[in-house]
């Protein structure tokens, strides 16, 4: 099934390029007028007809509409276009898309902490299991994953969408459980951002990352138990590619809320969303700070991600999402410095208010938060927490815990997963040959099968890599208590009721004592101080507990 993406108006050619590959559709200096590209959004109970109308009025030209959310791929001559959308009663608004200036790689809040080849010697060890890397996964016993293998390892028939940067498919562990049918890439390359397209069309094929990101994540939710690599938490589920992460780790609001929208219709079982939508952190309905397009800019965007998410879950899309890693409570945040991280250099402080401003998707309806912990069960330093959004938490890793022992500062504190070559090659870990260079040894893994195809794990942290340990769970869930539908391809279970189990199960677990947690010893500034608020039952840094897999598969409740 393709996404409800359906051309409603005509473009020129030069538009198109200007949406498909982020070039200005009139040469500079060839005219006074370029055009800009903008993801419209119509109010509530309008029909396309009328928006479209209402767009074309603004001065737009449609180039596509999602019908599922009322959502509109649009561009414009008129600098005024902005405004007059915004101004129109049947539309929310326009966000613009406009490319300016060139970026390499998205900057990352959790820097890349990792340990030389001799420091790695004393990384945590964690047991064996059923593949040869497994030894080095301490979060699958944390959360009772491989006790919950000899119950369940997921049901072929049970799909988990990874929106994200795009999956390595070539990696042994990845191949035997990745659906080729039903991935789909939503994000085109942008010149500007992501470098020269590798394909003519900019549409990168499914089954390749070039990020890393989404290779790392859907390694932990589903890597196959075959005898390499590492083992996921739902080793035998179906892994959907949801590409909607640019190749320099943007990701952008129409790829994104079109590749929620697909796998409602293609039925999905649970998305993956370890991601904040850019460019704003914190997505603000009227910021004093900012201008009135920035403002109606932000309101499409919690408008757009409500409305796709709602549309989700009402078609039984269980949706997961990382809680971020700023390291703050999202009850009370601090001052936003790093919006809009895009166009490079545009930021400034804006004072957020909790009530109306939101981090999408992560604070979207039916959306189940995941906080990041290291192997000593502590919060991760840089883990957002707090009981508003909260739901569970998961291994994340944390480069920096176990303080005065010999696990401290080891690679063995965060999460191996699969990772693509050529991205490590491009860092300058493994050379032109595939081999690990010895400095990257103890970071970087190669296994290869009896047959001679390799794969490639390192490690990583954040809360990137504890959502997914959640979803992997939630994919147990399903496959152990869902149920045939003749209107679903495979099995399905009710979201609401997945996440009543995964909540449920969750091994509970209090606050630290003292409450206000420091990272002093560490080496963190006060600032990463953080206070835990709530129960045993119920609380900031865990919500309702740890989640449990084995408890999860053997749930009679």
């Amino acid at each position: 099934m393709r996404p409800r993406e359906r051309v409603v108006g005509t473009a020129t050619t030069a538009a198109v390029l200007a949406l498909t590959f982020g070039i200005p559709a009139t040469p500079a200096g060839a005219g006074p007028a370029t055009e800009t590209r903008y993801t419209v959004l119509a109010e509530e109970n309008v029909s396309l007809a009328d928006a479209a109308t209402a767009i074309e009025s603004a001065g737009g030209t449609i180039l596509a509409a999602n019908a599922g959310v009322g959502m509109f791929r649009v561009v414009s001559t008129d600098s005024d276009f902005a405004a007059a959308a915004a101004a129109a009663p049947q539309l929310v608004g326009a966000a613009t898309q406009t490319v300016i200036g060139r970026w390499p790689r998205k900057p990352t809040t959790v820097e890349r902490e990792r340990a030389t080849a001799g420091a790695a010697g004393a990384a945590r060890k964690a047991g064996t299991g059923a593949d040869p890397l497994d030894g080095r996964l301490w979060g699958l016993p944390m959360i009772r994953a491989t006790r919950a293998h000899a119950v369940s390892r997921g049901d072929k028939r049970v799909t988990v969408g990874i929106l994200d940067t795009g999956i390595d498919a070539s990696n042994p562990d990845i191949a035997p459980n990745f659906s080729w049918s039903l991935s789909r890439n939503f994000a085109r390359d942008i010149v500007d951002v992501d470098g020269e397209c590798e394909v003519a069309s900019c549409l990168d094929p499914v089954g390749t990352d070039d990020h890393g990101h989404g290779t790392h994540v859907a390694g932990t939710v589903a890597a196959a138990a075959n005898g390499v690599g590492i083992t996921g938490v739902a080793p035998r589920v179906t892994l959907v590619e949801l590409k909607g992460g640019q190749d320099a780790g943007f990701y952008f609001l129409e790829p994104v809320i079109n590749a929620i929208t697909y796998a409602a219709d293609a039925g999905i079982d649970v998305i993956n969303m370890s991601f904040f939508t850019d460019p704003w952190l914190f997505n603000c309905a009227a910021n004093p700070a900012d201008s009135p397009q920035a403002q109606a800019e932000q309101r499409v965007i919690i408008a757009a991600h409500v409305r796709a998410l709602t549309y989700a879950h009402r078609r039984g899309v269980t949706l997961v999402a990382a809680l971020g890693n700023e390291h703050m409570d999202l009850g009370s945040p601090r001052t936003d410095v790093t919006s809009p991280n895009y166009p490079v250099d545009t930021a400034y402080p804006r004072e957020i208010d909790n009530r109306t401003c939101q981090i999408m998707p992560t604070e979207g309806p039916f959306v189940i938060g995941v906080s990041s912990l290291g192997p000593s069960e502590r919060k991760s330093d840089f883990s957002n927490y707090g009981k508003e959004q909260i739901t569970v938490g998961a291994p994340g890793g944390w480069f920096r815990d176990g303080y005065g022992t010999d696990t401290y500062r080891t690679n063995g504190n965060m999460i191996l997963s699969s990772y693509p070559k050529k991205v490590l090659q491009e860092e300058g870990s493994v050379d032109a040959d595939g081999n690990v260079f010895p400095e990257a040894e103890g970071a970087v893994f190669k296994n290869c099968t009896k047959d001679g195809r390799c794969g490639y794990y390192t490690f990583r942290q954040g809360t990137s890599m504890a959502s997914p340990h959640a979803a992997g769970v939630a994919a147990l869930i399903v496959s152990r208590f869902g149920r045939r539908d003749h209107r679903h391809p495979g099995l399905t279970m009710d979201p609401n009721r997945v996440e009543r189990v995964l909540t449920g199960t969750a091994a509970e677990h209090a606050c630290p004592e003292p409450p206000l947690q420091s990272y002093a010893n560490e080496g963190r500034p006060a600032e990463f101080d953080a206070l835990c608020v709530g129960g045993k039952a119920f609380n900031g840094f865990y919500g309702s507990g740890i989640v449990d897999a084995y408890a999860a598969v053997t749930y009679r409740g």
